[in-house]
C-alpha cells in the first residue's frame, strides 16, 4: 500500500506542478503544522505511527523552540495570577 500511496502522490505533485515533493515531505510537513498548532506531541505521535513518544519528540522538537518560555509564562501566570494583574495596574 505504501508505494501505491507514493505513487499517487508522485502523479499528483506532477500534475499540480510541484515536482520533488515526496510521500515523506508530506508527512513531515503534516507533523511540524500540527504541533505549531499546539497539538499534543501524543496525539502527532499516534497519527504518524511512532512506537513512542520520544521518537517523535525526538524528530520534531525544534518545530517549537519556544515551548520552555511558554511553559515557564503559563505556570508563573496560574502560580502568580495576583503579581501578574498588580503589574498590568502599575503600567497604568
Amino acid at each position: 500500500m505504501p508505494d501505491t500511496v507514493s505513487h499517487v502522490l508522485i502523479k499528483l505533485v506532477k500534475r499540480i506542478g510541484l515536482e520533488g515533493i515526496r510521500l515523506h515531505d508530506a508527512r513531515h510537513t503534516h507533523a511540524s503544522l500540527l504541533l505549531k498548532q499546539g497539538v499534543h506531541p501524543k496525539i502527532v505521535q499516534e497519527r504518524l505511527g511512532h512506537a513512542t513518544i520520544s521518537t517523535t519528540l525526538d524528530l520534531y522538537s525544534h518545530v517549537a523552540p519556544g515551548l520552555q518560555e511558554a511553559a515557564a509564562a503559563g505556570f508563573d501566570k496560574m502560580v502568580l495570577p495576583k503579581r501578574e494583574k498588580e503589574a498590568v495596574k502599575n503600567d497604568y
